[in-house]
């Protein structure tokens, strides 16, 4: 998949700010003992394989569905820059790239903007009912964990 700018149009967007330090957020994405427990929309639990946080590293993992299934991810992170940004391609069906930006707002205030992209319009909207409201669960799952973290 190419690195290039995206069509808004293949993006799926999912911003939000959470009450923690770039450093706390960052963390819950690039620490897979705290990544692990969070990832996925509610109920989905998760078994990761091999984690190896570096650009040109894997993450190979299934996802557990709460009902029944299991979904098999294979990814590739293309490039990391501490705390501000990871990036990743996912070599599973369905195939998109992964950037997901960490913005302080202020000391304790972090803005995450987690973008989806797929080299198709098409592609993106076959995805994207699917995906837009259980981006918003992983993220409220996230919340718990910095939460839980805190207190």
């Amino acid at each position: 998949m190419s690195n290039s700018a995206s069509d808004p149009s293949c993006e799926i967007v999912t911003v939000r700010d959470f009450n923690f330090s770039r450093k706390q957020v960052y963390e819950a994405w690039s620490n897979p003992t705290l990544l692990k427990v969070w990832w996925g929309p509610m109920g989905f639990t998760n078994t990761f394989h091999v984690f190896e946080f570096k650009a040109g590293g894997k993450w190979s993992f299934i996802m557990h569905a709460p009902d029944k299934g299991n979904f098999k991810n294979e990814c590739t992170f293309t490039r990391i820059v501490e705390p501000e940004l990871i990036e990743w391609n996912r070599q599973s069906q369905p195939l998109f790239r992964v950037q997901v930006r960490f913005d302080e707002v202020s000391a304790n205030q972090t803005r995450v903007t987690f973008k989806q992209i797929f080299e198709t319009a098409e592609a993106c909207e076959k995805i994207a009912k699917y995906t837009v409201g259980k981006n918003d669960e992983n993220m409220d799952r996230l919340q718990a964990v910095l939460q839980k973290r805190q207190d």
